[in-house]
């Protein structure tokens, strides 16, 4: 027997560029080795990306090699972005990605249900009456039938609603309804038409000491129905633990800012059984049929693979190659089809790394229209002994084919140049569940085959047919975009098939305070070379544009625009949305071309309506200058000075007396309490900016990871109170206050029309100096009277707010313009 285990190996979790092509070493080969000879999985549920326990997905991953998936029932659409702008449908295309670039990390797979993440909701009931019960659980039994998951662990407690998001409880509730249904014949039958019904073995619950409130309590629990695991396993051919392995996973999060500090040594992880019957022996996969005669035909591809396993060359894989080869053969000839795919799947992979075999297949098109005609460079270069015949090469969406029949010799690679038109048939790249419009609560999907899936696949695929030893097989290749970066070097991300042009408004939010015209900019970008057509402006007869089109020549490809049109307001006030459109001949174009471009996940093209919203109001302020200090990112500056104030970003660190009797108020962003730590040493300086007679706005902080208790003058100490529902009435505690009064008077109608919710972590604990301005709660609770809070300080005023005026603005709600320009007006 020859396995030599190499002592230094470098496993590099290189993600800056996520699109690479994965080039396993020979340590991996042999896990995936390990991983092909288990057949048993693994479900874990929950509600969100950072719901998941990386360490439990590594764990079952990579110890038991039991096939390993995570459900997140939404995409993390609702939260906060800690590292760019984007919100809602674009902050939910990160958070996929970055769960898939996780999953790559701690080797699991991944789905979504149609849920949208509307935002905190504190109860199930909240939760189901925005998504849709049924179709949510349609999602989830399809995912359980399709996976086929042995084990299914839900990361929340079915048990407890109310304790915690709404969303976590609602995702558990939902798992232990659906690991019975999901065995029914009657329950969605129109699935059975592509998958069979599914009765998983057990269910368990992942808990800690978390969910009994302090680990005292938790060791004192009845454990009789736990299992535990030791996950901090350590891995000598990885060079690392379990536990560092799930760090990096978590560390993946990083628009949520979840960058995780390793661990090594002994670490906990315990489950409790909800359904099933109870391994004794600790094993969660007893009397689970985990080896290759689960599946007729199974044993002889079985006893073949463990040959490989015993004998595999850690110097020279390729020798398992006839081996493999034999057993790749066996495994199309299964009955089941379940096992085939996802064998073939995998030996494939195994079978690709074994024999050094390098397939691409990429263009140097970074966007692509429909009818053009692309170069696609193709490469295949056999790094072993084995005697590989390329025999041709086919492509998915396009007509081309390419007949080869070449030996791949040793180590020398074979290079290939076509041209291939791009079909009018094929579709725009973009995030499937963003192709047609969704509700608040679930998005719509219109091809079932889809649902389900992180992503769309790629536009184009090249598979690659080979002929190893005699027998035949194929193997498939995204068609990406390939260029060399002075910096990066060879960088590689996907192909995105695009309009010829992208139309796009400069503001999201465009207010008129009177009668006066406004210049609406909108930015053309040719995808095409030689773009000619007319743009116009489409909007309500009460609404005036000139000029009214305008004609547009781009010559070059990549080319943009910005096109000024003069907008005017009715007499009266008004809210609409006005949509640029870009007409060639009869086609007619309406969407933008928004690119994401982030490190750590591949470059995603996702097309959007172009719209801005439009709003006649008669808002009145008072001040001008106002400083900003950014804190988790958001486009409050953008929006004050769409109402007319003139606002600096203001750095910590620029934060001096001098400086601030520059300006009339000084706004703090949201969470940079939790973001900014020179601030706690800036403190004082800003109370004294106030003391002499400035106004200061805090928006609001996360209770936990304060820079500083010291946020305000006096004693304010916040909590994670919030008031999910946007619709709640608001009752006005303060009646005569400035705030409510000066220069605008607010009304109850200022409050209809928010977005996802009134506010979050308001404080609940405050000195008599401040003055609770607002009272509002969630049916069925007290009311909270700290979304708004006024103290007067000196010569000043100091506002600490939980309100989402963060949220608002982008949705153009015209109250809260209202509201904020009568706290940056205070004293004034």
């Amino acid at each position: 027997m020859k396995k030599i285990i190499l002592l230094f190996l470098l496993i590099t979790y290189q993600l800056s560029n996520a699109q690479n092509p994965e080039k396993l070493n020979s340590s991996e080969i042999f896990e995936s080795i390990q991983k092909l000879n288990f057949l048993g999985s693994v479900l874990y549920f929950a509600a969100h990306p950072d719901d998941e326990n990386t360490r439990l997905i590594s764990y079952f991953s990579n110890k038991v090699h039991a096939r390993t998936a995570y459900l997140s029932l939404t995409r993390g659409d609702g939260g906060q972005n800690l590292i760019g702008p984007e919100i809602r449908e674009l902050l939910g295309v990160i958070r996929t990605e970055e769960l898939l670039v996780a999953r790559k990390i701690d080797g699991g797979e991944q789905f979504f249900s149609r849920a949208n993440d509307f935002g905190y909701s504190k109860t199930p009931k909240e939760t189901l009456a925005i998504w849709n019960e049924d179709e949510v659980m349609r999602d989830v039994i399809k995912t359980i039938r399709k996976f086929q998951p042995d084990i299914i662990i839900n990361r929340f407690d079915h048990r407890t609603p109310g304790s915690t998001h709404g969303h976590h409880t609602t995702s558990a509730m939902l798992s232990v309804e659906a690991f019975d249904k999901a065995a029914n014949k009657n329950v969605y039958p129109e699935q059975l038409e592509n998958f069979s019904t599914w009765q998983p073995k057990r269910l368990f619950f992942n808990t800690s000491w978390w969910f009994y409130g302090s680990q005292e309590k938790f060791e004192a629990a009845d454990k009789s129905n736990f299992l535990n695991y030791d996950i901090g396993t350590y891995y000598p051919t990885r060079g690392m633990s379990n536990s560092e392995i799930a760090s990096l996973s978590r560390s993946e999060h990083k628009s949520q800012g979840f960058g995780n500090t390793s661990e090594r040594g002994k670490s906990t992880e315990y489950i409790e059984l909800i359904k099933g019957d109870f391994p004794e022996n600790g094993d969660i996969f007893a009397d689970i049929n985990t080896t290759w005669s689960r599946v007729k035909g199974g044993k002889k591809i079985g006893n073949i693979l463990a040959e490989v396993e015993e004998n595999y060359n850690f110097e020279n894989p390729s020798e398992s190659l006839p081996q493999l080869m034999q057993a790749y053969q066996l495994i199309q000839e299964l009955e089941n089809k379940h096992w085939r795919v996802i064998k073939t799947e995998e030996i494939t992979h195994i079978i690709t790394a074994c024999a050094g075999l390098y397939l691409e297949a990429n263009t140097s098109t970074e966007f692509a229209t429909k009818n053009s005609v692309i170069k696609i460079n193709l490469e295949a270069t056999n790094r072993s002994s084995a005697k590989i015949q390329l025999e041709k090469i086919t492509f998915s969406n396009l007509k081309e084919e390419v007949q080869i029949n070449s030996t791949l010799t040793n180590n020398e690679p074979f290079y290939k140049s076509i041209s291939a038109k791009i079909p009018s048939s094929i579709n725009y790249t973009n995030p499937y569940w963003l192709n047609a419009p969704s509700s608040l609560g679930m998005y719509t999907v219109e091809d079932e085959s889809l649902i389900g899936l992180p992503e769309t696949p790629a536009p184009i695929q090249a598979e690659f047919v080979l002929k190893i030893d005699g027998k035949n097989i194929s193997f498939t290749r995204d068609l990406v975009y390939k260029t060399n970066d002075p910096v990066d070097g060879e960088v590689f991300e996907p192909l995105a098939i695009v309009p010829e042009v992208s139309v796009a408004l400069e503001n999201s939010t465009l207010i008129f305070k009177d009668n006066q015209p406004k210049p609406v900019n909108v930015k053309v970008t040719a995808y095409k070379d030689d773009l000619n057509g007319k743009l116009s402006l489409d909007l309500p007869e009460n609404w005036q544009v000139s000029p009214q089109s305008m004609e547009v020549n781009l010559t070059q490809k990549g080319a943009s625009q910005t096109f000024a049109f003069t907008l005017t307001p009715p007499e009266n006030d008004d809210e609409t949305f006005i949509q640029p459109v870009f007409k060639d001949g009869e086609e007619l174009f309406s969407k933008e071309v928004n690119v994401i471009s982030y490190n750590h996940i591949p470059q995603q093209t996702v097309m959007l309506p172009a719209k801005t919203k439009v709003i006649k109001l008669n808002i009145q302020k008072k001040g001008n200058k106002i400083a900003y200090i950014q804190g988790a990112g958001d486009v409050v500056p953008e929006s004050l000075r769409a109402i007319g104030y003139d606002v600096e970003l203001l750095n910590p660190s620029e934060i001096t007396t001098a400086k601030l009797q520059d300006f009339d108020a000084v706004v703090v962003g949201i969470r940079a309490y939790n973001t900014q730590d020179e601030l706690a040493f800036k403190q004082q300086t800003l109370f004294d900016y106030v003391k002499n007679g400035g106004t200061m706005v805090v928006q609001y902080n996360k209770h936990r990871g304060l820079i500083t208790e010291n946020i305000a003058p006096y004693p304010l100490r916040i909590s994670y109170d919030r008031v999910t529902d946007e619709f709640s009435k608001v009752h006005f505690l303060a009646k005569d206050h400035p705030v409510l009064n000066t220069p605008n008077k607010i009304t109850q109608k200022d409050f209809e029309g928010w977005v996802q919710e009134r506010g979050l972590y308001f404080p609940y604990e405050w000195s008599e100096e401040f003055t609770p301005i607002l009272g509002m709660k969630d049916e069925g609770e007290n009311e909270l009277k700290g979304s708004l809070l006024v103290a007067n300080y000196g010569k000043g005023h100091y506002v600490y707010t939980g309100l989402s005026f963060f949220r608002e603005f982008p949705a153009g709600v015209s109250g809260a313009y209202k509201l904020f320009a009568n706290l940056l007006s205070l004293g004034k």
